[in-house]
């Protein structure tokens, strides 16, 4: 459990855009880690404007939140459905 900035989505936030999420792939490795962290990681760096590398210690560890977001966007920009 990370702490609580500013820029974490409350509940219902996350209810509204969790069905925008692309599930795992099929086969692939069990997730570890809460895609709600991953979310709050990402609003964190678009809101206070860091860099990946500066992610507080209490969230994901920067590279895997960077590549969920890498991922995301992947699927965004070759107009895959999520």
């Amino acid at each position: 459990m990370s702490k609580v900035y500013p820029s974490n989505l409350t509940p219902e936030q996350f209810e509204l855009i969790s069905r925008l999420i692309p599930p795992p792939k099929p086969g692939g490795r069990k997730c570890e880690v809460d895609i709600l962290d991953i979310l709050n990681a990402i609003f964190y760096v678009l809101c206070e404007g860091c860099r990946w590398r500066a992610l507080p210690g209490d969230l994901p560890n920067w590279q895997t939140v960077y590549t969920y977001f890498r991922n995301w966007r992947c699927i965004r920009d070759m107009g895959e459905d999520a």
